[in-house]
């Protein structure tokens, strides 16, 4: 079973989900990504990268990640991601790149820019500041919300470009954008969203566009993603 984390102290991880022993099938997972590029091209997707999610499972999780063929891990917390250094720098060191995922706070960007070659969540200058004095020349993406959802993360799509440039101004590679599909409205209501999304990317010149789960992966490509974050299709349900 999994326990929670909990801290009084002011840096703590109380958010974070400790892993615990789910078993992981490497063949299972290689022949589930067979299966998630399947959907991806049935959808009219093209050279469309698959980031395996592995939050919530165990190190071997990201190891039989990156033996399928992944095209990079994805993490979503600070302690998560640091507890599983030897097997991230496995991937990393393969060739298979690491994305931090997750809603990032300031005082956690030193451990996250220790492990991680992107941060995909970046939504604020605050942050983008943390960032460029911790790692220069780090890879990033700028997360935007267009369903402009509380709690979630991501930034309006008005201040995209200056985040863009602001990024570019401290050294800092702005692969792309990344976006959340709203929690309401089902899978097609997502469609809008993504579709904003890619048309700022292709407002601003940028190579990538993250956005597409599991559950809404087709609607994702279909609007133009060249990039998918997938956990549970890979996986199995989390706890």
């Amino acid at each position: 079973m999994r326990t929670t984390t909990v801290s009084t102290s002011p840096n703590s991880f109380a958010d974070v989900v400790t892993p615990g022993p789910v078993p992981v099938d490497p063949a299972g997972v290689a022949e589930r990504l067979r299966e998630v590029r399947e959907r991806v091209a049935l959808a009219g997707g093209s050279d469309v990268a698959v980031v395996a999610v592995t939050k919530s499972f165990p190190a071997e999780a990201v190891l039989a990640a990156v033996a399928a063929g992944a095209d990079g891990i994805g993490e979503n917390y600070a302690q998560e991601l640091d507890a599983k250094a030897s097997a991230i720098a496995e991937a990393a060191a393969s060739g298979c790149p690491v994305h931090f995922i997750g809603q990032l706070q300031s005082n956690k960007v030193r451990v996250v820019a220790r492990h991680a070659n992107v941060i995909q969540s970046v939504d604020r200058p605050s942050l983008l500041t943390e960032i460029a004095r911790r790692a220069s020349g780090l890879s990033v993406m700028i997360q935007v919300s267009p369903a402009d959802e509380t709690g979630k993360g991501g930034c309006d799509p008005a201040e995209v470009p200056a985040l863009v440039e602001t990024a570019r101004q401290m050294g800092l590679e702005v692969l792309g954008l990344m976006c959340v599909a709203p929690t309401s409205g089902g899978v097609e209501a997502a469609g809008p969203h993504f579709a904003m999304a890619r048309a700022l990317v292709d407002h601003l010149g940028l190579e990538h566009c993250s956005m597409g789960m599991s559950g809404d992966l087709e609607v994702a490509v279909r609007e133009g993603s060249t990039m998918v974050r997938i956990g549970s299709a890979l996986f199995g349900e989390r706890s």
